[in-house]
């Protein structure tokens, strides 16, 4: 193996080494199960702000925004930036204090499935088994993605198998995540955070230096028709420029939409110890968010001009180009060791990007499946060994279904991401608006709007979409809309909320004030 290689294979190995240990020292403070899921509630500012964001991002930051930025510019990946920044920041402003509240007031919910439950008494837990059975529907696809990047990335490395790659990859975060629960994926994603951001850095001062200045970066932009405009569309294939019209720019926006129904994220927020200090998390949260777009979308444009200039290969098609981040980081391990030792960080972000996402969303899934369906719709009663036991055990479980999906190694990061932001943003995005800011809404309302949801993102994905013209929308725009639509009628229609109900949102708005 050559010396770069080994450099880079000793940063990444420590990496994940450190992992294992803040795993382990984690797990020392998981007394019961309510620790395993939400660490206590006893998270802070600085580790909440950063482990949401560092969750929120996942491989899409250093794999699928570049690669997006590298193929056809900035409209498609600014816009999308544009809505992600937008929807973080009102996320943490409006949702954010009024859950850590309201979870707490109803029954010390400690996932979302609890929450819609115990916040409609939903006795028959209706509610608790559809929610926990979207979240494994779209979670396992989404910590597939995640275990798929890391496949490429030991692939485009040390050229191991995609297979072999992407098991290992998935061995180390099932670890670390059973041993340690919540405390570890959150306290490991502030770490990672960190390691995401000097990876950043790094690659753009390289990358900006190799391409020969941040004008040759401009100008092989400004060659290129439509890639520097947030109107058009750089065409690979034609060399010309296609229309990216308001209707998209819309669209594309509607990502932003998606932080209102995040599990992994809304969790963060369940989780903080003190409501007061979410305006300190919301700052530091959404700075950091803005940043590292900007600089994950400049990362393309940088791998553009580096294979026009010939020092890295052209990269074709979307799966591909998903690979620039690495090719970039691979080019700088071949300048010393000291290079691929920086370089070695670069890959340890990437798989911090995808490590800190997969964490929360084997977490969020595994919680879903053994306290809200088994204990909490099927009534199976476990002790407190019993509960943990159950929890380390689905976690293996949906592991393992994630690694049969990930088993394709042509699969899209983005695509995948895509899909599954669009499912959780239109199921539990509007459902969770009307909870906490609706007293008229109902639990009938709630059940119809979560269903409504996941039917039309499938429906519009799968049948609509392809039709082209004025239907190409991402499909998470209509449907959190015909979501929010069949809230507001069904809640109208249909009994309204009991006197306990409108006296404890009532309180619950009463403390958000103070």
């Amino acid at each position: 193996m050559k010396s770069n290689l080994i450099c880079m294979l000793i940063t990444i190995v420590a990496y994940l080494v450190l992992m294992i240990i803040v795993g382990i020292a984690c797990s020392r403070k998981n007394k019961d199960v309510s620790d395993f899921y939400l660490g206590g509630r006893k998270l802070g500012p600085i580790v909440t702000a950063m482990s949401a964001e560092a969750s929120d991002m996942s491989s899409w930051l250093l794999m699928g925004l570049p690669g997006v930025a590298y193929l056809s510019g900035m409209a498609d990946a600014g816009w999308t930036a544009i809505g992600l920044a937008i929807g973080t920041y009102v996320n943490w402003l409006i949702v954010a204090k009024r859950l850590r509240t309201y979870s707490n007031r109803c029954n010390n919910s400690i996932t979302i499935s609890d929450f819609f439950s115990n916040r409609y008494r939903d006795d028959k837990h209706f509610l608790m088994g559809i929610a926990a059975v979207i979240i494994l529907i779209f979670f396992v696809p989404y910590t597939a993605s995640g275990f798929a990047a890391c496949g490429k990335l030991f692939q485009t490395l040390f050229n191991m198998d995609y297979h072999i790659a992407m098991i290992l990859s998935a061995v180390i975060i099932i670890s670390y995540t059973s041993i340690g629960g919540f405390l570890a994926a959150s306290t490991t994603d502030l770490l990672q955070s960190i390691v995401m951001t000097i990876a950043l850095v790094i690659l753009v001062c390289f990358g900006v230096s190799t391409a020969g200045g941040f004008g040759a970066v401009i100008d092989n932009a400004e060659s290129l028709a439509g890639y520097l405009s947030l109107t058009h569309l750089h065409d690979v294939t034609t060399g010309g420029a296609t229309n990216y019209s308001f209707l998209s720019i819309i669209s594309t926006l509607a990502w932003g939409l998606g932080y209102f129904g995040m599990p992994h994220i809304l969790l963060r927020f369940m989780a903080i110890e003190d409501s007061r200090k979410i305006k300190t998390s919301r700052r530091i949260a959404s700075v950091w968010v803005v940043i590292s777009m900007g600089i994950a979308i400049f990362i393309g444009l940088i791998g553009n001009t580096l294979s026009a200039n010939g020092s890295i290969a052209v990269l074709n098609g979307s799966s591909e180009a998903e690979t620039v981040v690495m090719k970039i980081a691979t080019l700088l391990s071949e300048h010393g060791v000291a290079a691929a030792l920086f370089a070695g960080l670069i890959f340890a972000g990437i798989l911090a990007c995808t490590m800190s996402t997969s964490d929360s969303q084997l977490l969020a899934a595994s919680s879903s499946l053994s306290e809200n369906l088994l204990r909490g719709v099927f009534k199976i009663k476990l002790t407190e060994k019993g509960s943990m036991i159950s929890a380390r055990v689905v976690l293996l479980v949906i592991a393992a279904l994630s690694i049969l999906i990930a088993w394709n190694p042509d699969s899209s990061v983005f695509q995948i991401v895509s899909f599954a932001w669009a499912g959780f943003g239109a199921t539990f995005g509007p459902v969770m608006l009307c909870a906490l800011f609706w007293k008229r809404s109902n639990k009938w309302g709630a059940l119809a709007g979560m269903i409504a949801g996941g039917i039309t993102v499938f429906i519009w994905k799968f049948l609509i979409r392809p039709l082209g013209g004025a239907w190409d929308l991402y499909e998470l725009l209509p449907a959190f809309l015909v979501a929010l639509l069949c809230i507001i009628v069904v809640s109208l229609l249909t009994k309204a909320p009991e006197k306990e109900l409108v006296e404890e949102f009532e309180a619950v708005q009463a403390e958000c004030k103070q």
